[in-house]
């Protein structure tokens, strides 16, 4: 049994936003000619899916965000299963829209729902399946809320609905052959990606010069202020 659990918020005021990706890759499976309907457990609403005898648990937790880890806890005490059986799938603000990352193990990164996972099961090493959704463009925690609890543009959903399939592909992928074969595929530059790299460069490179303390500190503490997140 693997189990799948897509990270959201419950009820139609939420639907679509970019903080409900997660809740969009599992209902992309659920569509699956294999899949059971879904009905209330574990605080949420789950379904079965049997894709080529591999057996799958599909959830929607409706704690809300910042809950989430109660409905995945209730899920793997259930089971009694190992968390390598485990993949969570949720947006994320740090990564382009439509960019899709895989991870055995991480920091939450800034993700309420992540967090609260990792308190609850009192581990960070889950797999993860993120989804990026773009970064608000005023970087303050209201501004924060507003983006990932706003819906696509529509010059975004193309994009977007792409990402969702080629996501529960990846799901499929990870239950089948495992989360290094995963994380191989997925994570590895596409067609686009590469066009859009630089030709290497034939002249010699110049040398460079080692900064100051101060220029170094200064910089490293901007890259920090950068990796946080909020949502």
């Amino acid at each position: 049994m693997k189990i799948v659990v897509g990270l959201g918020n419950p009820g139609p005021r939420y639907r679509g936003t970019r903080h409900n990706v997660g809740f969009a890759v599992i209902d992309y499976l659920a569509q699956g000619p294999g899949a059971s309907s879904f009905r209330a457990r574990f605080q949420g609403q789950a379904a079965e899916l049997n894709e080529d005898g591999l057996q799958m648990l599909l959830v929607k937790p409706e704690t809300f965000m910042n809950l989430s880890g109660r409905c995945v806890r209730e899920i793997v005490d259930y089971y009694k299963l190992p968390l390598e059986d485990l993949l969570i799938v949720c947006d994320d603000i740090n990564l382009p829209l439509g960019k899709i990352r895989v991870r055995a193990k991480g920091s939450a990164g800034g993700h309420n729902g992540l967090r609260n996972i990792q308190d609850q099961l009192s581990s960070a090493d889950y797999f993860r399946l993120r989804i990026g959704v773009d970064a608000p463009a005023l970087k303050y925690d209201e501004a924060t809320v507003d983006h990932v609890l706003s819906r696509f543009k529509p010059g975004e959903q193309d994009v977007i609905d792409e990402a969702i399939q080629k996501a529960g592909q990846a799901v499929l992928l990870w239950a089948r052959e495992g989360i290094n074969v995963c994380m191989t595929r997925i994570n590895a530059p596409d067609e686009k990606e590469k066009k859009k790299e630089p030709p290497a460069s034939r002249e010699p490179k110049a040398r460079q010069i080692e900064p100051d303390k101060e220029t170094r500190s200064q910089g490293d503490k901007e890259t920090g202020e950068k990796k946080e997140g909020f949502c």
